[in-house]
């Protein structure tokens, strides 16, 4: 099969390729889930991971590219079949990490479940493309990198919307390890269309004259223009999660876009990404003046303005990186510095940023950087226009200059005053448009966007950065901040509010937020003395700011779970006092509080609660029928157990009905909406195996109301087989609630 009439087959093989290497990242992180936790750094840094597996994947297939087509093809062949003997993948048996370590232990978990068969899955798409481009006769193979990307990303899409909700992980790892071996038969198949092509010459014994030159500023610009969309990628997803809108599977998004900005970039019609490149230094400019703010916005407009951005950015510097592409002599070690420059982008955002930076300052930072690599189209260079004097164009860039430092300044006073928002948009709109026609100086473009940033709330962000107000850990950026106006301190991740307590002396004792007198965890922690006596053992899955120690009584014995020891920080050097005036002696266990729980002794705790928010929501690893077993271990055949479920975006009553059903647990939820001025809203469930102790709690409860839960509607979750995507409330997610 010779020239482009192989083309189908080869399209078939990259597709396959790509669609198997991206259902198999969230599928392994869905296995490693009960080890490693939700975290948003957690999937960056599984990111940085597969950056580096696919680096050495394409470092594989450019030195492969260097032999003749038979050997290539042999060794590829022998390489997939060694990468087979790993499958069905099952995750490593790796010890959990010591609490600190996470950022290392995360990656080597990944490297040893997937490693090998990662590398040659990887390298399939740059060799398909040097293979196909061996033929003479076969035409540019560049087109070929845009399926690739878009099998990556119908392989995104599928894992959620399909493989999730109908299979089990151990099916998963079976169907993925049957693709796997469709895969090899069409590598075979590519192989031998090709068996009888000319001899691919080592790139080295290429003839000087005919060697295609790439110098250092060449190669350079080609990591810059790869690592920028890389990094804003990962940085988005952080932003996105951590201060606009925590929704479920919103990592998703940014990845599936990242992928489509490829398909787009690469493709052999221009028209599309031409017109993307046109509209995108005013989305940069729009958009990216939100990248500074960290007060919480909390809706679709911010979401999908900050969506819209990567989007733009990365179809941009791809673009530009697909003009800049060498022959295809230099395809494979074109696709290893890509690769590199991804891999570069992503560690730094997931690697380097959390431990420098005490917020999200990578997200502005890649925004900036991307406005100073975007390509300039010559039509948007006003400089051209015929008989336009060059002095003149001088004149212009001053009084340009002072025109945005005149919307920038009063822009800043109506965001400090945020009561005028219809101004607000026109001032930034004019600043806008003074920006793009800066554009020509690329210096001064970025200097307006930079001075959106800072207008728009930048100012108020580095405030807070200058005051020491955040705290950055592997799990999360925490704020801590006084309220003059309702006299207390609050502790808050991004949209999640952790705790508060009242400066006031005299209620600084005081439970508030979830924690009231009329909550579900309050009336169960106060029946206690009741149900189990004076000395009756309470647990705490989720430290918080330690407010649910203040409804400890004499003779208790507490014992609070944490996984971010910057959690307990704030409540022992006094930013919260709740536990050193109420429970100076609970004891605080460091660690996944699942694994902890699996090394108590049975029937440890009388009263079990577990409260483990992770941006707006329960890990879904503390959710399982195998986690509920754990607690139910942990405790007394009696004891009772509380979840607290309060969540914009999940209906998880079904769920923990399906287990309470399978375990023969009674349970009840209490909807609290207090009407004091400290608490909020909250959802507790009780889960126990005592009637007798339920019907006590109830009673206890007066005339506060305990209801049974909405009715399952389907199986448990399970570690093997849980989806959100049935009981994501989309009515919330829409705004429509």
């Amino acid at each position: 099969m010779t020239g482009s009439a192989a083309r189908p087959l080869f399209l078939a093989t990259i597709l396959t390729g790509s669609f198997l290497l991206f259902l198999v990242q969230p599928m392994v992180a869905r296995m490693a889930l009960p080890q490693l936790g939700g975290a948003p750094n957690v999937w960056n840094s599984a990111m940085v991971v597969y950056q580096v597996l696919l680096l050495a994947g394409y470092a594989y297939a450019h030195r492969l590219s260097q032999l003749d087509i038979r050997r290539q093809a042999l060794i590829h062949l022998s390489m997939l079949a060694l990468a087979a003997l790993t499958l069905p993948i099952a995750l490593a048996g790796l010890s959990p990490p010591a609490p600190g370590w996470e950022v290392l232990w995360v990656p080597l978990l990944l490297l040893a479940t997937i490693g090998p068969v990662f590398v040659v899955v990887s390298a399939q798409a740059p060799l398909m493309q040097r293979w196909y481009a061996a033929d003479p006769d076969a035409g540019e193979p560049w087109a070929l990198y845009a399926a690739s990307n878009f099998g990556s990303f119908a392989g995104l899409l599928a894992y959620p919307l399909l493989a999730e909700p109908l299979l089990g992980l151990r099916e998963q790892s079976l169907a993925w390890a049957l693709g796997f071996a469709a895969l090899f038969l069409l590598v075979a198949l590519a192989a031998k269309a090709r068996w009888s092509a000319p001899a691919t010459p080592a790139l080295g014994r290429v003839d000087a004259a005919e060697e295609e030159r790439v110098g250092a500023k060449r190669v350079l610009l080609w990591l810059a223009l790869s690592a920028v969309p890389s990094g804003l990628l990962l940085s988005t997803t952080t932003h996105l999660t951590t201060d606009i809108f925590a929704m479920p599977l919103l990592w998703v998004i940014p990845l599936g876009l990242y992928l489509l900005s490829f398909t787009i970039a690469f493709s052999d019609n221009r028209g599309v990404a031409n017109a993307i490149v046109l509209l995108t230094p005013a989305a940069v400019l729009f958009a990216g003046s939100f990248a500074m703010v960290s007060a919480s916005t909390g809706t679709m407009v911010a979401a999908f303005g900050a969506l819209l951005l990567l989007f733009d950015i990365a179809v941009s510097l791809h673009a530009r990186l697909y003009d800049l592409r060498p022959g295809t002599t230099k395809l494979t070690f074109f696709y290893l510095v890509m690769s590199a420059g991804g891999a570069i982008g992503g560690a730094f955002t997931a690697l380097v940023a959390p431990v420098v930076f005490d917020w999200v300052w990578e997200h502005p930072i890649l925004i900036l950087a991307g406005a100073l690599l975007l390509p300039l189209p010559p039509s948007l260079d006003w400089r051209r226009m015929a008989g336009l004097d060059r002095e003149m164009s001088r004149i212009a860039l001053g009084v340009l200059i002072v025109a945005a430092l005149f919307f920038a300044l009063h822009l800043k006073w109506l965001v400090t005053d945020g009561d005028n928002e219809l101004l607000q948009f026109f001032l930034l709109t004019m600043l806008s448009g003074v920006g793009l026609l800066l554009l020509p100086w690329r210096w001064a473009f970025v200097g307006v966007l930079l001075l959106a940033m800072l207008a728009q709330g930048g100012i108020s962000t580095f405030h807070t950065t200058m005051e020491g107000q955040r705290t950055r850990s592997y799990f999360g950026i925490y704020t801590v901040y006084d309220d003059p106006v309702e006299q207390t301190r609050l502790l808050t991740h991004g949209t999640t509010l952790h705790g508060k307590q009242p400066l006031d002396p005299s209620r600084v004792r005081e439970p508030t937020t979830y924690y009231g007198d009329t909550s579900g965890v309050g009336l169960a922690i106060d029946a206690a003395p009741r149900l189990f006596g004076a000395e009756a053992r309470i647990g705490v899955v989720g430290l918080g700011t330690g407010t649910l120690s203040c409804r400890r009584k004499p003779g208790q014995v507490w014992t609070f779970f944490e996984i971010d020891p910057a959690m307990v920080r704030f409540s022992q050097d006094g930013t919260f006092t709740y536990l050193e005036t109420c429970a100076p002696n609970a004891q605080i266990v460091l660690g996944d509080a699942r694994l902890e729980l699996e090394k108590v002794r049975p029937g440890s705790f009388d009263v079990l609660a577990v409260d483990a928010f992770s941006s707006d929501a329960i890990p879904l690893h503390l959710l399982t029928d195998e986690a509920v077993g754990v607690y139910e271990r942990a405790l007394a055949p009696d004891g009772l157990l509380l979840l607290h479920i309060s969540n914009r975006y999940i209906e998880l009553e079904p769920i923990l009905a399906a287990i309470a059903a399978e375990r023969g647990m009674y349970a009840l939820i209490r909807r609290d909406v207090p009407a004091g001025d400290l608490t909020v809203a909250s959802s507790w469930v009780v889960l126990t195996h005592s009637a007798e102790n339920l019907n006590e709690l109830k009673a206890n409860s007066g005339n506060l109301e305990w209801a049974p839960l909405k009715p399952a509607e389907g199986a448990a979750w399970t570690d093997d087989h849980a989806s959100v995507m049935p009981y994501i409330r989309w009515g919330y997610i829409l705004g429509e609630l």
